[in-house]
């Protein structure tokens, strides 16, 4: 059996940014299946503007139903500082700030440069680490930019080793736009690496373009072991044209169990919380192994 891997749901965050809102009772629905699946980590919410992503105006809500899940780890993304005081007034100890590569991205998602952003790290870092919680830094737009063009493989690299330097407990990098291929993915992940020795590296992608689960299989062997996923592969950034869905859990799951990598998730479950999905949000999950009904032998990885 090769190295385990450690996969986290995004789907209550990711997988409903862009999409029209959904009741509270129904995410925590959602949840429920996502649990169910035996999940370790789930991505929850965002605390960012209600008005900018209204689909995530109820983080607070949410959060408050946490604890009937007292198994689980969960995280929330921030984008600055008001995010990191609401995220843990709420009682999140787990905190994602996502960090642009470009300036374009950036302003079109925060409104500040990169480099703002960068320099904002320290202080999030302190925010949270005096309050008990962790941190992650998560390079968004690690690959190429909608409105800069290819992003510089080494600006990726150096925000993590600034992120290191300013405390962060752990990095990931993200394929916002779905533009990597796997000879990218594994530069990018090597570069990473290198500039934060030690660290678990981890990997958001999207599957805009049909290259997510060849670049989480190139990810894995550059030495990955954290990837991000959404069941049914509902996703993407309302602030970057063209951005679309995550790689879906389902698939993720098949290939790494199939391939003799241990997930702790259960496919069964992963493939009914794909459907749950789906039926909240009122449209079809974009999941191959969904549509195809999962595995050809019924119950085989289930």
């Amino acid at each position: 059996m090769s190295a385990p891997v450690d996969i986290r749901e995004v789907g209550p965050r990711d997988g409903l940014q862009i999409e029209a809102p959904i009741t509270t009772e129904a995410k925590i629905e959602l949840i429920d299946a996502l649990v169910a699946t035996g999940v370790g980590r789930i991505e929850v919410t965002s605390f960012v503007s209600p008005r900018a992503v209204p689909a995530l105006a109820d983080a607070e809500a949410v959060a408050a139903q946490l604890g009937r899940w007292p198994g689980v780890t969960f995280s929330a993304l921030v984008a600055g500082m008001g995010g990191v005081r609401r995220a843990l007034a709420a009682g999140l100890t787990r905190i994602e700030y996502v960090v642009s590569a470009s300036d374009g991205h950036s302003m079109a998602n925060v409104g500040r440069s990169s480099e703002d952003s960068v320099t904002l790290i320290a202080p999030i870092v302190e925010l949270v680490h005096g309050a008990g919680a962790e941190l992650e830094v998560i390079v968004a737009i690690a690959f190429d930019c909608p409105f800069d063009g290819p992003t510089p493989p080494q600006r990726v690299a150096e925000i993590a080793a600034r992120a290191v330097a300013a405390g962060a407990d752990s990095i990931s990098v993200a394929d916002t736009v779905g533009t990597a291929t796997p000879r990218r993915t594994g530069d990018v992940v090597d570069l990473v690496s290198a500039a934060a020795p030690g660290f678990d590296v981890g990997l958001h992608l999207h599957n805009t373009r049909g290259q997510g689960l060849a670049n989480a299989w190139a990810g894995y062997e550059h030495g990955v072991r954290r990837f991000d996923s959404a069941a049914g592969g509902f996703g993407g950034c309302p602030f970057a044209p063209g951005a679309s869905g995550n790689i879906s859990t389902e698939e993720l799951v098949y290939m790494f169990e199939d391939s003799g990598i241990a997930t702790g998730i259960d496919l069964a479950a992963t493939l009914e919380a794909a459907r749950v999905a789906s039926r909240l949000l009122g449209k079809p999950a974009d999941s191959n192994l969904l549509r195809a009904g999962g595995p050809l032998v019924p119950g085989r990885l289930g």
